[in-house]
């Protein structure tokens, strides 16, 4: 419940790099809208910034800064486990202090991706980028 009172107190924008040449997919979030994703394959680099920016002036202390490229397979009969089969992890920032807007490069090179995106009726498996902030 205390969630509906507190905002956030970063923003976080991704730009992925190349992204307006690729090739786009379209595809359904949980709320009936559609998003538009760049298409990756096999043996691809993902690279990319990470902005973050903090709000109001005001300061966020961190225990660090991650991006992942996480793969994971969903079971619509067993919803509360995915089953990761790709994990990298690339470190942004170490602990600190952030009080402005900070742009972080990263590089996922040559990606091996067995798997494609895919979204049926049983199963639902994905590969995304997860920005992992930890603050005190």
């Amino acid at each position: 419940m205390a969630a509906f009172f507190f905002a956030s107190p970063i923003d976080v924008d991704v730009k992925l790099e190349g992204e307006e040449l690729r090739k786009q997919i379209e595809i359904k979030s949980d709320k009936d809208k559609t998003i538009s994703c760049p298409i990756y394959y096999d043996g691809e680099s993902v690279a990319g910034q990470v902005t973050i920016r903090v709000r109001d002036g005001k300061k966020l202390a961190h225990e660090g800064i991650k991006v992942e490229f996480v793969g994971s397979i969903e079971l619509f009969y067993d919803r509360g486990h995915h089953h990761e089969f790709l994990s990298l992890s690339q470190e942004l920032a170490a602990p600190g202090e952030m009080r402005q807007a900070q742009t972080f490069d990263f590089l996922f090179k040559n990606v091996e991706k067995q798997f494609e995106s895919y979204q049926g009726i049983n199963v639902k498996l994905r590969q995304v980028l997860l920005i992992q902030l930890y603050p005190y």
